[in-house]
């Protein structure tokens, strides 16, 4: 009886033992995943906001809270399925429809750029839109609004993730996802919300008595701008860098190899040509020529959009 004892709990610590392991390899991939996808998340981060721009303080967390519980559910309920799905039974559309999200992050990059130095003013139509109507009529727009952008960048992180465990089976690519939906929900929307709150911080420290800490205050205040306007250039970039590589990898995978091949004996004679230095250099090289492309890419994609509906106009 207590040799049986004994011989289960062994078997229990086993199956402990085992089920740690397994949560470490979870992580461990998930954190592969989650920085595989930290262009678009850079982006994800840059751009929500300014969906809070305006908003009366006491509202802003609230609204901040509703966004991140409308992109969880994104993310588990409506991309998860389908693209654990598309793995399974059709793995190769899978890597076409990253290819096809590669092209568009190449044009909301591209698309930004434009926005900053083309000629003519380009606000943002879908947020001056949504504020019309009662208080409550606009935060439900533009939490709305907020949801529906959300969909399309979650779509690329978890498809760029996904890519990345296409190796594991099907139930630890569905723990990964998991993971790496809500890890990356919580970071994106926790970092946004102490952005958002960062000049209420400011501000209240500048009111205070101590010289010291009214000086912290105005700086924050101040740096905040500078802040976004620094997230977003990062944001712009990560895009052209991810997408233009994805779009690089994928058309190599689908057998299309000279700008694959190009770019990887380039990376090969810098990392041998520079030492000590070689592997940084080289991952540089690599992801400025994956940039370079992103951009191309993505120039392309903003001509057609801004110049064939109007010549068709005419």
């Amino acid at each position: 009886m207590a040799g049986g004892l004994f011989a289960l709990l062994d078997d229990i610590a086993a199956l402990a033992k085992l089920a740690a392991a397994s949560i470490d390899d979870v992580s461990a991939a998930a954190g592969r995943a989650s920085a595989k996808a930290a262009g678009v998340v850079v982006d994800d981060t840059a751009v929500t906001p300014q969906y809070v721009q305006g908003v009366a303080a006491e509202r802003e967390l609230p609204i901040i809270k509703k966004i991140a519980v409308g992109s969880i559910r994104n993310k588990l309920l409506l991309i998860l399925p389908v693209a654990l799905l598309l793995s399974e039974l059709l793995p190769s559309l899978l890597k076409i429809i990253l290819m096809c999200g590669g092209a568009y992050l190449c044009y909301e990059g591209a698309e930004k750029i434009w926005e900053k130095f083309g000629p003519g003013h380009h606000g943002d139509e879908a947020i001056e839109k949504v504020a019309a109507g009662t208080p409550a009529e606009t935060e439900k727009n533009l939490i709305s609004g907020a949801i529906r952008t959300d969909l399309i960048l979650s779509a690329e992180i978890m498809v760029i993730s996904l890519d990345e465990v296409a190796g594991e089976s099907f139930w630890s690519r569905a723990a990964i996802m998991v993971v790496v939906a809500v890890f990356i929900t919580a970071v994106v929307y926790g970092v946004v919300a102490l952005i958002v709150k960062m000049d209420d911080v400011g501000l209240s420290l500048a009111q205070r008595s101590s010289a010291l800490a009214q000086r912290v205050g105005r700086g924050l205040v101040h740096a905040m701008p500078r802040v976004l306007e620094v997230i977003g250039a990062v944001g712009t970039a990560a895009m052209l860098w991810v997408g233009g590589h994805i779009v690089l990898v994928g058309s190599h995978d689908l057998g299309w190899h000279p700008p694959y091949d190009a770019v990887h004996h380039l990376e090969e004679a810098v990392h041998d040509a520079t030492g000590a230095l070689g592997s940084v250099l080289g991952w540089l090289t690599n992801t400025g020529c994956s940039a370079v492309l992103g951009l191309a890419i993505g120039a392309v994609l903003v001509l057609v959009m801004h110049l064939v509906p109007r010549r068709g106009a005419h």
